[in-house]
């Protein structure tokens, strides 16, 4: 596998994406920035564009590293993409997305974990219908459009400069994973 330097992890929420780029960031010793919690401020207010896009290209003039998150619409396919040398979209089935946001948030919620040391899930994840106040809706809603953009970016050139990995099992993560391992682990010798 060819060496990656700076990898950006994309997919749908549920994925598997910020597990896959938290793992992948350790075995590599690179920094990992969660786009989340860049965006999201206290009160799950959003951290306005011009300083999101500003963060997004301080860590992304790093030599090495690994970012995990979307937000094409936020900078994130501007200032991060361009920038990566590598593309990793985790794609699992929709059903298996909504099984792990359903399952994460409602052990969110009832452990009142605090994400990026600021907010917690809010209740309306339970029962809002608007998919800005619940993300198993916004999975729910989004998850077809997130996967045809992906599906474009992969034809239209918007990757052509980046090694693309579509990983759509966990099986093919874990291969993955193990691979990236074994190479890291053969350069250190």
């Amino acid at each position: 596998m060819t060496q990656m330097q700076r990898v950006v992890v994309v997919g749908s929420s549920g994925s598997g994406k910020t597990t896959l780029a938290r793992r992948l960031a350790a075995t590599l010793g690179y920094p990992l920035l969660e786009m989340d919690s860049v965006f999201h401020a206290e009160g799950w207010d959003s951290t306005p564009d011009d300083e999101f896009k500003a963060a997004l290209s301080s860590f992304s003039d790093l030599d090495r590293w690994v970012a995990d998150g979307n937000y094409t619409s936020h900078g994130g396919r501007e200032v991060i993409w361009p920038r990566a040398d590598t593309v990793i979209w985790v794609d699992p089935p929709k059903r298996v997305a909504m099984r792990r946001v359903i399952a994460r948030t409602l052990t969110r919620i009832v452990t009142r974990e605090k994400l990026w040391g600021k907010v917690t899930e809010p209740w309306t994840n339970l029962y809002s219908r608007d998919p800005y106040k619940n993300i198993i809706v916004w999975t729910w809603t989004r998850f077809d459009e997130v996967r045809e953009k992906y599906e474009r970016c992969m034809v239209d050139g918007s990757w052509g400069h980046a090694t693309v990995h579509r990983l759509r099992k966990r099986s093919e993560v874990e291969d993955f994973l193990d691979s990236v391992e074994r190479d890291a682990t053969s350069t250190d010798h």
